[in-house]
């Protein structure tokens, strides 16, 4: 009788560790692609804004929030009076 086998049988952990590294690798190229995305919006942003008013780069903040249902893009532009 073997000992181990009275504590329960674990299922093959290579296809469960290959299934955690997958969603862990498209967690991050989504990552990747969304600060990508956001550098963008940061440079148009910038450019159609100076168009019109003088701002300083450093003063212009582009973030986005991914909820469960929604994603949430959020531009902060601080304004010289």
């Amino acid at each position: 009788m073997n000992i181990f086998g009275l504590f329960g049988r674990r299922g093959a952990t290579a296809p469960v560790a290959r299934e955690r590294l997958q969603i862990l690798l498209a967690h991050e190229r989504k990552s990747a692609r969304d600060s990508g995305l956001i550098a963008v919006l940061h440079k148009e942003v910038l450019i159609a804004i100076s168009k019109h008013i003088n701002v300083d780069p450093e003063k212009v903040m582009v973030k986005m929030h991914r909820k469960e249902d929604m994603s949430l893009l959020e531009i902060d532009i601080e304004i010289e009076p």
